[in-house]
């Protein structure tokens, strides 16, 4: 009877151990998001101070465990002039999943004048359109493994003021 129990204590925690490495084995971990792009890049409002922005990151997660993203080193450029840096909070990736990544940032119209591209902007108010560009890196995070995408995307806006 004795020898049956521990045979018995002895499948189990094999069973355990071998379903344990089962699960640990059969996650998909190592694959990082994968960056499709940015799209639906827009002006949401544009006034006299202020100009916002907003664009979509478009991204795949085949792992099955999620992560974070961060956006500190995306750079936003009106005209080839530097106007903002977009600092974000960690964005929580969903595991197997599309997902989309909200970048907004409102401009001050101010920050867009200076001595080497007023003639630019001018021209930009007059036609009613802007020179957009994110440029940068987004940050990818999970269990200890880390990667950055590369982002350069230029678009021709319009706005009304």
């Amino acid at each position: 009877m004795k020898i049956a129990i521990i045979i018995y204590v002895m499948l189990k925690r094999t069973a355990l151990i071998l379903l344990f490495f089962s699960l640990v084995f059969n996650c998909t971990v190592t694959e990082e998001p994968e960056f499709l792009g940015l799209d639906n890049i827009k002006v949401v409002d544009s006034n006299i101070k202020n100009i916002t922005l907003s664009a979509d990151a478009l991204f795949i997660n085949p792992n099955d465990v999620g992560g974070t993203l961060k956006t500190d080193d995306l750079k936003v450029y009106i005209n080839d002039t530097e106007v903002a840096t977009f600092v974000s909070e960690a964005f929580d990736v969903p595991s197997k999943k599309n997902f989309i990544v909200p970048l907004t940032v409102a401009i001050a119209t101010d920050s867009i004048i200076d001595r080497k591209s007023l003639g630019g902007l001018l021209g930009s108010l007059i036609s009613q359109k802007l020179k957009v560009q994110y440029k940068g890196e987004i940050k990818y995070k999970v269990l200890g493994y880390s990667s950055s995408y590369d982002v350069d995307e230029t678009q021709e806006l319009k706005i009304k003021l």
